[in-house]
């Protein structure tokens, strides 16, 4: 009877659950730390439109950030007993900083110049037409960043490889992109009604619904793109 209770001992759904809270703290508290100097920054930028480049770099450090955290909650355990966030986070920070950065930071360029370019729209002497294509681009922009995070933090493809399954999901898997296009509502409208700091400090549950939102094109990178 003893040997039973001590089996189950951090299996329940109890300690599941506390397992989930104990990882989503440790990995938000490490993705803060991590991307801390990039954050410091941006927050201390006066909201103006010159500053958008400013703004860029201290976004930089995020992306790694963000391919840990969702490196860690994916390979998270569910036994109470054996939990090692922090040392998941580190190995996906290790594995995959480098990889990250290699698609964030031209994805942070690109929209650098959209978002410039939507703020100083007048003075380009375009169409109106061209503003919501910018946005539409914009948009669609996001939502390949953010299949491409995923990918870049659990496959270790390269760069160009991760850009053009990211980029083949956007359509082949509708669902996970609406999840993600959801959260990005979600999180726009929250940034906007509550706090600019909501985002990050957010973070790790947001990722988390990412992950599970692109559950089909993880499954399907592994059958079919990995040996």
């Amino acid at each position: 009877m003893s040997t039973v209770r001590a089996d189950a001992f951090g299996t329940g759904p109890l300690s599941q659950a506390a397992a989930l809270i104990h990882t989503l703290v440790i990995v938000e508290a490490l993705l803060l730390l991590t991307a801390a100097p990039g954050l410091a920054g941006l927050f201390l930028l006066a909201p103006d439109p010159a500053n958008l480049p400013l703004a860029a770099l201290c976004l930089l450090p995020l992306g790694p950030s963000a391919a840990a955290a969702l490196y860690a909650l994916h390979h998270r355990g569910g036994d109470l007993t054996e939990l090692r966030p922090s040392r998941v986070f580190l190995r996906g920070w290790r594995l995959g900083a480098g990889p990250a950065l290699k698609l964030w930071a031209p994805l942070l360029g690109w929209l650098t110049v959209i978002a410039f370019t939507l703020t100083h729209f007048p003075a380009t002497g375009l169409p109106g037409w061209w503003a919501f294509l910018l946005a539409v681009t914009g948009v669609g922009s996001l939502l390949w960043g953010a299949h491409a995070l995923v990918l870049t933090a659990l496959f270790a493809f390269r760069a160009r490889d991760t850009a053009r399954l990211a980029a083949y999901f956007l359509f082949r898997h509708p669902r996970a992109t609406l999840g993600a296009l959801s959260l990005l509502i979600l999180t726009a409208a929250g940034t906007a009604l509550l706090t600019e700091a909501l985002p990050a400090l957010l973070a790790a549950p947001l990722l988390l619904s990412l992950l599970r939102a692109g559950r089909p094109l993880i499954t399907e990178t592994r059958e079919e793109f990995t040996a």
